[in-house]
């Protein structure tokens, strides 16, 4: 491995079927006054909500609810869900959601206590918060993102057209604590889980595909990515099998919390890409990832062929016997392809509403990173959105 690095996971996980037991022994750190923020009204369908309310009030908590977070939450939404928590002086932020929500409530938790523009302040200008933040816990009910475990927030500014990740570099901004319970993932829409898994692939992709070094991060990176395609093709056809969804929620924890991404540069212009995506077409994040990475590898491939190689053998199970490098890689994306189509992915950004005559504006809000086998210039970008089309 090359390189130095430090590395804090400060977030405690408690994962399974008991998991919500213990989070009345954690809320009794924090103070009384508590945000309770989710999504569009699934947790009261299913009967989280009444199971995290009766905690909060055996634990004599104060509960002001910030609901309605969308998947793509909006810098208004955050500007609504500031003033809410000002006036009820919050001391702590509790997520029940997925990625979405989440994301939010660390966004939020940087932003309750400063005065100025949190979008212009950490989304724009990537800075650190200076003020007071807020401490946050998670009751994880979908799985992908891997929220639950970093300190990452991505915001859209619909205005602009713009969805940005800040990844913070304090760990205080991390969750303090996450519940992991695979039952609470089973009521989602088999669209939703299968976008996830997809998310919780791409995420070690983005760390994998990078660097000529022999790394412990890869390798841990290639038992992931066998893992959520096994468990992923199970969950596929048998949506409560608890084993398999269970596997994806330790995947997809473990896939963003950095670990995979220790001791090497990293990719991400997929998310770069997908994200921008998301801006103009408001369309759910794992598949906007799905519907560009094909073409985006393709046009790497060539710059990083050694590591595609590796992919397709270790990954896919490629055999090598009687092809060239260049055919192994290829084979080895094809049988991602298979999969991603097997899974019911989207593929490609016309079925999530974007066109032609959006592709200015797709490269004008994909943001150029230099971490991967090759940095994109605008021509590029807009060639791979052609492609994803």
């Amino acid at each position: 491995m090359l390189g130095d690095f430090s590395y804090c996971t400060p977030t405690k996980l408690y994962f399974g079927e008991h998991a919500l037991e213990h989070l009345p022994e954690e809320l009794k750190k924090y103070g009384d006054n508590v945000i309770l923020a989710y999504g569009g009204g699934s947790i009261k369908r299913n009967g989280i909500y009444d199971d995290v309310m009766k905690v909060l009030k055996d634990t004599g908590k104060t509960v002001t609810e910030i609901s309605g977070i969308m998947p793509n939450p909006t810098v208004e939404k955050l500007k609504e869900g500031i003033q809410i928590a000002r006036e009820a002086k919050a001391d702590f932020i509790l997520a029940v959601g997925g990625g979405s929500v989440i994301d939010y409530s660390k966004a939020l938790s940087v932003s309750v206590h400063y005065d100025g523009d949190p979008w212009e302040k950490y989304y724009l200008k990537f800075e650190e918060p200076e003020c007071e933040t807020l401490p946050v816990g998670t009751v994880l009910t979908m799985v992908g993102t891997g929220s639950e475990m970093n300190s990452g927030a991505v915001i859209t500014n619909p205005d602009q057209k713009l969805k940005i990740g800040h990844v913070f570099q304090d760990e205080k901004i991390m969750p303090r604590f996450s519940i992991l319970n695979p039952r609470y993932t089973m009521t989602l829409p088999h669209y939703q889980m299968v976008s996830g898994s997809y998310d919780i692939f791409n995420h070690i992709c983005e760390q994998y595909f990078s660097g000529e070094d022999d790394n412990t991060s890869d390798y841990i990176a290639e038992g992931l990515m066998r893992s959520v395609v096994h468990s992923s093709r199970i969950a596929n056809q048998d949506p409560q099998n608890y084993e398999a969804r269970s596997n994806l929620m330790w995947s997809a924890t473990w896939a963003l919390n950095t670990l995979t991404g220790k001791g090497k540069t990293t990719d991400w212009m997929v998310h770069m890409l997908g994200q921008a995506v998301g801006a103009v077409t408001n369309a759910t994040h794992g598949m906007t990832l799905a519907a560009v990475s094909i073409p985006y590898y393709k046009h790497i491939m060539p710059y990083g062929l050694k590591k595609f190689v590796r992919f397709a053998k270790t990954v896919w199970n490629v055999d090598p016997e009687g092809k060239s490098d260049r055919e192994i890689a290829e084979a080895g994306l094809s049988a991602m392809q298979q999969w991603m189509q097997e899974l019911g992915l989207v593929m490609n950004i016309t079925d999530l509403g974007a066109d032609e005559s959006m592709i200015p504006d797709l490269v004008k809000g994909t943001i150029v990173l230099n971490g991967g086998y090759k940095v994109l210039d605008e021509k590029e970008i807009a060639e791979i959105f052609k492609e994803s089309l």
